[in-house]
């Protein structure tokens, strides 16, 4: 089967045949997905490229369970919160299908996990479980196998001790937004004794999200503050979610770049079932063809643009209604 085959996907064709298969495939046996489409009124035998394809709305992960009836889930994962009320779960059916993702999509934009040194700066994901983000890094840290690996909370002395010593490695820092600005104010407080080396090795990465803790800002602003902070020129980011199995990179720019499973389609922020031309702005919707067992189409919240390879983010739509969801909702 073409799903068994996602991570060899090279041409537009294949990623089509494939999408195709698993959508069908989703229909059959995702209860929710088959609800949702059934309500739209679609049939889906007549759906024959991507933009006919229905997006399910990514709320339906907060009250639905979004999974393949044929398999039992191996475990979850929950989005981040300020609650404990009314978070996504993302059940996993397969856990070597998001570790295949998260090490060929690294590879495909970075490179072998082995050849670097991962530390995290995720204060707000460590101190929760069922984290997706620490799974990856976590994954990513025992392919690299390094002594040095390891997680900071809020030890940031600790931290600019060893990225001091290891200047002269290949160094990934895994970060939240919140927690890097957080270290590099510490730095600046303490110029006198506690200096940051400038390492031509140092990779930062960041993973977006101010989670209520500073004053939210452009993608373009925090990169500025990142380089002149960490004095490289190499902050990159990662874009992912709950919802998602892979991840897209963006190597310095606010311009992302999706694995060859994975595909961003921009849609009209007031009409779902519209899309935009290239380069214009809308919402993001995003296949994820590692989503084998539950949705692999997902209407995102957020804002952003495409053109050729390449995507950008730029922020949220706020108190949006999705249209197709009433059905759904009252769990009719």
């Amino acid at each position: 089967m073409l799903m068994n085959q996602i991570f060899d996907i090279r041409t537009e064709q294949e990623f089509l045949n494939a999408a195709l298969e698993i959508f069908r495939y989703q229909y059959d046996h995702v209860d929710v997905y088959r609800k949702f489409v059934d309500y739209l009124k679609i049939n889906p035998d007549d759906v024959t490229e991507l933009s006919k394809i229905p997006f399910l709305p990514i709320e339906m992960f907060k009250n639905h369970f979004v999974s393949d009836q044929q398999v039992l889930p191996e475990l979850y994962f929950q989005s981040s919160g300020t609650t404990r009320m009314n978070l996504s779960k993302h059940y996993i059916a397969d856990e070597n299908l998001y570790r295949e993702s998260i090490e060929k999509s690294f590879g495909q934009f970075i490179g072998p996990p082995e050849d670097y040194i991962f530390l995290g700066l995720l204060p707000s994901y460590l101190e929760r479980q069922n984290s997706s983000l620490i799974y990856m890094v976590d994954y990513l840290m025992t392919k690299s196998d390094k002594p040095e690996n390891g997680y900071f909370l809020y030890n940031h002395s600790e931290l600019l001790d060893l990225l001091n010593t290891l200047t002269d490695r290949k160094v990934i820092l895994f970060g939240v937004s919140f927690a890097l600005l957080d270290f590099l104010d510490y730095c600046a407080a303490h110029p006198e004794d506690k200096i940051l080396k400038p390492s031509e090795q140092l990779i930062v990465i960041e993973t977006g999200g101010m989670k209520g803790r500073k004053e939210e800002m452009t993608k373009d602003e925090l990169l500025s503050i990142l380089q002149q902070g960490f004095k490289t020129d190499r902050i990159y980011s990662e874009y992912s979610m709950t919802e998602l199995l892979s991840q897209a990179y963006s190597l310095g720019k606010n311009e992302y770049r999706c694995p060859n499973w994975m595909k961003i389609l921009i849609r009209n922020a007031e009409d779902p079932f519209a899309y935009e031309k290239e380069g214009r702005t809308g919402a993001i919707n995003i296949i994820d063809l590692a989503n084998i067992h539950s949705c692999a189409f997902i209407a995102t919240q957020d804002l952003g643009k495409a053109e050729e390879d390449r995507f950008q983010v730029l922020g949220r739509i706020d108190h949006s209604d999705i249209r197709g969801c009433s059905l759904l909702v009252s769990g009719q």
